[in-house]
């Protein structure tokens, strides 16, 4: 399921829900003050993985690249 960011309008907190896609979101209230109806907040995406290495990167030289890029 993927996670949504909220932001109250009231107390300006910002806190995260699991939602299942589609779903809309409009009994949602505050975890802290109660309010209804927080704002969506757009979040950049996140993925756990092999930390240190990036996408699209291959050490070996392989796909034949001749040069890794450093040097």
């Amino acid at each position: 399921m993927p996670i949504y960011e909220y932001e109250c309008k009231k107390c300006e907190k910002i806190f995260e829900i699991y939602q299942k896609p589609g779903e809309k979101g409009e009994d949602i209230k505050c975890p802290v003050c109660g309010a209804e109806k927080p704002a969506k907040r757009i979040s950049s995406f996140s993925s756990y993985g092999n930390s240190g290495s990036s996408a699209g990167y291959n050490s070996s030289g392989s796909c034949g690249s001749r040069h890794s890029g450093f040097g």
